[in-house]
């Protein structure tokens, strides 16, 4: 069961699902199950059990959609549609850790890290630039076009390091993609093509945070 308590009373993060798409009605229906109540139709935003258990849904039904991945040790840009990865770029780059030496070597390490960021952080930016900065403007990609010409919806999925993130978002050749709907994952670590595939599916995924009912 979801506590939303501490033995001393103060209140904690209600517990977060990540639900693929085609597996929310069986979701739903095992709710049901579990808490009382009927099953939801459609999409709900929140749904509460006889037991008082809630469950507060989040989607992302964003498509295009574009993954900009980077940590200290990679990163991996990707474009997808449909839920299939298009295009991407996969790499690795060196970023020293900090160093607790002191006086001159200190500040020539430090140097020589922060270009280390910087190449990082450049080489990112050009894969985006690359793969991405179209992404606000396509209508339609590869001939899949929505039924019935319903506009798409682009959205940006990123993660890793959140610094990185925001130092890559920061070039003003990306602007277009600061204003596209985001989904965060900085829990991801360093990025390889299975971490980019495992972030397409929880960017596309419906977040479920699951609470008790108030004491």
């Amino acid at each position: 069961m979801v506590s939303t308590s501490s033995p001393s009373g103060a209140p904690t993060t209600p517990r977060v699902l990540e639900v693929a798409p085609h597996r929310l009605s069986a979701w739903l229906e095992g709710f049901a199950e579990r808490h009382g109540g009927s099953v939801p139709s459609g999409m709900p935003e929140r749904v509460v059990g006889d037991d008082g258990i809630a469950a507060d849904l989040q989607y992302f039904e964003h498509d295009p959609l574009g993954v900009i991945l980077v940590r200290r040790g990679g990163y991996a840009v990707g474009r997808v549609r449909g839920g299939r990865l298009l295009v991407h770029k996969v790499g690795t780059r060196y970023v020293q850790s900090r160093t607790a030496a002191g006086g001159w070597s200190q500040q020539r390490y430090a140097r020589r890290r922060d270009n280390q960021v910087d190449e990082l952080v450049g080489a990112v930016v050009d894969h985006a630039v690359r793969i991405l900065v179209d992404l606000a403007h396509t209508p339609e990609e590869t001939g899949e076009i929505p039924i019935g010409g319903a506009p798409v919806t682009p959205g940006l999925v990123v993660g890793g390091d959140r610094q990185l993130v925001a130092a890559v978002l920061s070039d003003r050749r990306l602007a277009s993609l600061v204003a596209l709907p985001r989904r965060t994952l900085f829990d991801l670590p360093d990025p390889n093509r299975a971490v980019l595939e495992t972030a397409i599916k929880r960017g596309m995924a419906v977040r479920i945070a699951l609470s008790d009912p108030p004491a």
